[in-house]
């Protein structure tokens, strides 16, 4: 995998090259192609969204052709230049290049709200326009909306666009305006977005908020109104999950007692805390190359020797892990049906092969195993 990851860098760092080299000579004009980008989605079968990120990089790799070292070792992507080309200067690029390398898109976001700070986005609520399709008893009642007023920003076009507009075809095959997806996004430093979509229900709650709130936040500012509400939320959740509180209640400490004397599947709330604590509110498991899960959603209590082979619910014996990794780490200590079992193959390049299979392999994965065997 690491090796195939690597050849498809190098891969698409040597296309992006070609593709600079093309548009520097304007060579898709001898090709029939009144643009590059026509040209891209029409002989290279690139997709509207790959061809505009690879003209893209193409174009600030003319300008610094450090990038495409940077994309054949992988200390950057392609969204990663897409979003940082209008702000790389000759006296800037190796700085940011170094910046953000090996970083994620959300990381990378955030960088830029640094470079280009915008405004704070003033409180508005809206009401969405109805759907102009024939309405269903589900969508009787119209759709609210509870965002900050969103000016239009509007999208990034591509280099050059396509001579057919295939949004306009999208548009009239689905009538109605257009999903809002929920949008999270930094614009300056410690500032962000917010913009999500609400139903009615929701949206009544959120003016009888602002009404009972008008003398403390006199504007009814949907910002305010979110934080102590979110405050509250998590002021809840952490008591829930018992590692906020302080001393346990008396019927948490009669179950504590009686599963201290009978042996319980249950965790005690003390345990529960003190192991959140310790944790740190993150998934424990560890690779072997000593990497950590960063997961800190869908988070269990995992006993670390099996309860059903003696293991307690004590706090050596209990960590934190998330869902798949403690589905995981159950699968490998009790060996379900669908185990593992070694299969020796047909000699390769001279060396025998022994791979794992599932021991039952249902019939739509033969061609697939087949395939394994030929290659």
């Amino acid at each position: 995998m690491t090796r195939l990851a690597a050849c498809e860098r190098d891969a698409t760092a040597r296309l992006i090259a070609s593709i600079a080299a093309l548009d520097a000579r304007r060579l898709y004009l001898t090709e029939g192609f009144s643009s590059l980008f026509e040209y891209c989605a029409t002989v290279l079968h690139l997709s509207e969204h790959a061809a505009y990120d690879r003209i893209t990089a193409a174009r600030a790799a003319r300008r610094f052709p450090v990038i495409l070292v940077r994309l054949t070792d992988g200390s950057v992507t392609l969204t990663t230049v897409r979003l940082l080309a209008p702000h790389l200067t000759q006296a800037n690029h190796e700085a940011l290049l170094a910046e953000v390398r090996h970083c994620s898109k959300r990381d990378v976001e955030h960088i830029v709200a640094r470079l280009h700070p915008q405004p704070d986005v003033p409180p508005s609520v809206r009401k969405l326009p109805t759907q102009a399709a024939a309405p269903r008893a589900a969508d009787s009642t119209p759709a609210a909306s509870a965002q900050p007023n969103e000016p239009q920003e509007p999208a990034t076009p591509p280099p050059e666009p396509p001579s057919v507009d295939t949004s306009q075809t999208v548009r009239a095959a689905s009538p109605g305006p257009p999903a809002r997806p929920a949008v999270v996004a930094p614009i300056a430093p410690a500032r962000y977005k917010v913009s999500f979509t609400v139903g009615a229900e929701t949206y009544a709650k959120l003016r009888q908020a602002q009404d009972l709130l008008r003398h403390v936040v006199p504007d009814g500012d949907p910002a305010v109104i979110y934080d102590r509400a979110l405050t509250a939320l998590l002021t809840q959740l952490l008591k829930t999950k018992e590692t906020d509180t302080a001393r346990p209640s008396a019927s948490t400490r009669m179950q504590q007692d009686r599963g201290a004397s009978s042996r319980s599947r249950r965790i005690p709330a003390a345990v529960q805390r003190t192991v959140w604590q310790r944790d740190g509110g993150q998934c424990t498991f560890v690779s072997r190359s000593g990497r950590r899960c960063a997961a800190r959603s869908w988070l269990e209590f995992h006993h670390v020797v099996p309860f059903a082979v003696g293991g307690e619910a004590s706090i050596d014996n209990i960590c934190l892990r998330c869902r798949a990794h403690n589905a995981y780490q159950a699968q490998r200590d009790f060996r379900p049906s669908g185990a593992m079992r070694a299969r020796e193959a047909a000699p390769s390049y001279g060396a025998t092969r022994v791979e794992l299979v599932p021991a039952r392999v249902r019939m739509k994965s033969w061609p697939y195993a087949r395939w394994l065997d030929a290659h």
